[in-house]
């Protein structure tokens, strides 16, 4: 990789690290080409994405970012997840690395915050931006399905009532 092909990843990086919500950095030391084809799956499927990054590059593209923080992670067999929804990419990779012992979570940073391995944990467990919002809308389904049930029940016993009333009249 020539210099200026470096210059290219480490501004496409650093346009990365700018435009992301969340960073989760994890060690992935003897994951196969297979397992590794499996959790960006999942990460894609989550709405995230994992890289494996070089490490000197990585921390150059960090510097004016609000992951520079992170600099300290990038050692050894690095490898960034990350997402614009501030959940996924952790909750995948937390997953993973629960399933799979190859796969380490080392940290994170969520904005300007630096989380450590328990508070990535800790997010990994919150639902995600989509079960919030289904939990949401039917929250407020609920109440107008409710409604409208309370709304028949009179109208229907008032039909019974006049249909018992007609049933008299035709008997008498």
């Amino acid at each position: 990789m020539d210099r200026n092909q470096k210059e290219e990843l480490v501004a496409s990086l650093h346009g990365l690290f700018e435009d992301t919500t969340i960073v989760v950095v994890t060690h992935y030391s003897g994951l196969t080409v297979a397992e590794m084809g499996d959790l960006r799956n999942r990460m894609r499927e989550a709405g995230a994405s994992f890289k494996v990054t070089k490490n000197r590059i990585t921390r150059l593209a960090l510097d004016g970012t609000k992951f520079q923080d992170l600099s300290d992670l990038f050692s050894g067999p690095t490898a960034i997840a990350y997402s614009e929804d501030p959940v996924a990419a952790a909750k995948v990779a937390v997953s993973y690395a629960k399933d799979n012992d190859k796969l380490v979570v080392l940290g994170g940073a969520m904005g300007a915050e630096t989380l450590d391995v328990a508070a990535i944990k800790t997010l990994a467990s919150l639902p995600s931006l989509d079960e919030l919002r289904a939990s949401f809308i039917s929250l407020i389904q609920t109440p107008a399905t409710r409604m409208a049930g309370v709304l028949q029940a009179p109208a229907g016993q008032v039909s019974r009532v006049l249909g018992a009333y007609g049933r008299q009249d035709e008997a008498a």
